[in-house]
């Protein structure tokens, strides 16, 4: 068979382009300041990440297939070209996951950025794998040098976004990025060929140009508005940038340390407890219970997190699932290898101490101001 010339539009390409930049500081761009947000956030951000570097690889590859002029008439499997983008987000989502659960050693960056080049190629060829009546005939060349080229950038990428987390990193990773996917799409067609096939095996229903079209103009105004979200971002001063500057200009005030609020929600709406208004705080799964003298407070932080916000302020950890307030404990009972810690009102219930902290919870109880042991 012979095989079929083709071309390419400039403003596609130019277009693809440009999604694949948007894309990448979308993607980038989400990842900022996890260490400072809660787990569940962190894995909100994690997904929207996955979706908007995932998902930009895939508009980027189709957006240039629209743009690809061949002297057929062609289609699309639209199960293979889910397929492919659905593989495209799972694989960036585990690159992700590597940077940010688990260590970030120069291994595991290598690692990711590895991961991340092996997603735009394998993407690429399930989505060349979806065109029906015509086929694409690769060559060593453009596989080796497409490959390279993805993986090599890839690493290069996520070294500058990561080696250190600033906002001219995440504008060089970005650039970064968006070579790599314009580079392994672009390097493996000039090594591709295609042929005409006179019928189709089909995996799934056929799409054409047009309702192709339709699907990556509306993924691509998904992630133009992300990009318009998280642009906001870098015009408010975050709290650490703060923070660093106030020594800078007055390098002999010390700066107040912020004054600690819990986050609860009452009534469907959030509101802000002062640790000194809490009798105790108990573990409720993944979240935990928050006790006032006057009510019960939902409160989205686990209790290791309570824990580690509390007990700096003196709070004693009686249970696993305890934090109690010692100020407003009015009796300590113990029968024996259980105790308990009795607060002021009868509408509030007793905290349980475990027998492994029933000698330090009575120590630290007596040891308070105006506190004596029974005889």
């Amino acid at each position: 068979m012979e095989t079929l010339p083709f071309t390419h539009s400039a403003f596609l390409t130019a277009m693809a382009g440009l999604v694949a930049l948007v894309s990448g500081f979308t993607g980038l761009s989400l990842t900022r300041d996890l260490s400072s947000k809660t787990m569940f956030d962190k894995k909100v951000s994690i997904a929207l990440a996955s979706v908007a570097l995932g998902g930009g690889i895939w508009a980027m590859h189709f957006i240039s297939m629209l743009g690809l002029q061949l002297p057929i008439l062609f289609y699309y499997d639209a199960a293979i070209t889910l397929i492919s983008a659905l593989t495209a987000i799972l694989i960036v989502g585990a690159a992700l996951i590597l940077l940010h659960f688990t260590n970030r050693t120069p291994l595991v960056i290598t690692l990711a950025g590895a991961v991340l080049g092996i997603g735009i190629l394998v993407m690429h060829y399930i989505g060349m794998a979806g065109l029906e009546l015509c086929r694409a005939i690769y060559t060593p060349f453009g596989l080796l040098v497409s490959s390279i080229l993805a993986v090599g950038l890839c690493i290069l990428a996520i070294w500058v976004a990561y080696g250190e987390r600033t906002n001219r990193n995440i504008v060089l990773g970005t650039l970064c990025f968006a070579m790599a996917v314009c580079s392994a799409h672009f390097l493996a067609m000039f090594g591709t060929a295609f042929q005409a096939l006179p019928g189709a095996n089909e995996f799934g229903p056929r799409m054409d140009n047009e309702t192709l079209a339709l699907g990556v103009i509306l993924f691509s105004f998904v992630i133009f508005g992300a990009c318009l979200w998280v642009s906001v971002t870098y015009l408010v001063p975050s709290t650490q940038q703060e923070e660093v500057a106030l020594p800078a200009a007055r390098p002999k005030a010390e700066p107040a340390p912020p004054l600690l609020q819990i986050p609860c929600e009452r009534d469907g709406g959030k509101v802000f407890i002062a640790p000194a208004e809490v009798l105790f705080v108990r573990a409720d799964g993944h979240y935990t219970q928050v006790y006032t003298h006057t009510e019960r407070l939902f409160c989205v932080w686990p209790v290791t997190e309570a824990s580690k916000r509390l007990e700096p302020l003196g709070f004693l950890k009686t249970h696993r699932s305890y934090l109690v307030n010692p100020t407003y404990v009015v009796r300590f009972e113990r029968n024996k290898d259980k105790g308990r810690c009795i607060f002021d009102g009868d509408s509030v219930p007793p905290a349980p101490v475990s027998r492994s902290k029933l000698r330090d919870i009575q120590d630290a109880l007596a040891a308070q101001v105006g506190a004596f042991r029974a005889t």
